[in-house]
């Protein structure tokens, strides 16, 4: 509420001006730029609890002188703009004025009635109509590493582990990841090159060839420790995509193709309601 007393008192303070008036509406004026009025309505919910006193007169000042120098620029292209020219702009606003109505109904429409599940099948048949559409533009991976201090004491056993990976050695591995100063041991989906090159320092331009050899081990070090990198499969670019990869693209792909259906449904249905109810008719 302190913040409302603030904006009271910076109205108050102006009072001798006489900002306040009261004709026909009975809403508080704020102040007057010809026959265009701001009301305390307009400003009301400008600050909030947690404004300084200063801050909020401030708020409230910039406003104010903000809304008077774009209605006097209005007022100013009424003025000076030829009928024309404001039939034009009128035109405009009001086209942008259904555009936007129109766009947020049909889409609480849309959004209520959409089916956004997408089947395994229905990906896979999208997915073999348009492979071509999948082609790589870069370089994926499917890899896992760990970077650990080489002086642990259990490091060759770490290293066994990592290079032989069966599924106790996968649990064995993430039990004890907390020892590690990072690593990500998930190799079954696929990451782009770009990615491990950004979060893994000491692949460099050098060494990178090796990073994108399949079924390769990679051992580097640097001033905290050493690397241990498995390289399971790659996939270099203008090859197609692996499904899995592409699958949310694909998901947001057949979702949007049903959103354009529904769009235009929706489109022929309401004018055909409208015509059965007597809403809409086309005069000869």
């Amino acid at each position: 509420m302190h913040n409302k007393f603030y904006i009271w008192l910076f109205l108050l303070s102006v009072t001798s001006c006489t900002f306040f008036f009261k004709e026909t509406d009975d809403r508080i004026k704020i102040a007057r730029v010809n026959d265009s009025y701001l009301f305390y309505d307009d400003i009301k919910g400008l600050v909030s609890e947690e404004t300084s006193k200063e801050d909020s007169i401030l708020l409230v000042q910039n406003y104010i002188n903000r809304w008077a120098t774009q209605q006097l620029f209005m007022d100013g292209a009424m003025l000076n703009l030829n009928e024309s020219q404001q039939e034009s702009f009128n035109k405009l606003v009001n086209q942008y004025k259904n555009d936007l109505y129109t766009k947020a109904y049909v889409e609480a429409i849309v959004k209520r009635n959409i089916d956004t599940t997408v089947t395994d099948v229905e990906a896979k048949a999208y997915y073999e109509e348009n492979r071509e559409a999948f082609r790589l533009n870069e370089e994926l991976l499917q890899f896992r590493y760990i970077h650990i201090d080489e002086n642990m004491i259990d490091f060759n056993n770490i290293e066994k582990k990592f290079k032989r990976f069966n599924e106790v050695d996968k649990r064995n591995l993430d039990s004890i990841s907390i020892q590690f100063k990072s690593y990500s041991l998930n190799d079954s989906i696929w990451i782009k090159a770009a990615q491990v090159i950004d979060k893994i320092p000491v692949i460099t331009s050098e060494n990178k060839n090796q990073l994108l050899k399949k079924s390769n081990f990679m051992q580097v070090k640097d001033s905290l420790g050493v690397y241990l990198m498995q390289i399971n499969d790659v996939l270099m670019r203008t090859e197609i995509a692996p499904l899995e990869y592409v699958k949310p693209t694909i998901d947001q792909i057949v979702i949007n193709k049903r959103k354009l259906e529904l769009i235009k449904d929706l489109e022929k249905d309401i004018t055909k309601d409208a015509i059965k109810n007597n809403q809409f008719e086309i005069y000869n």
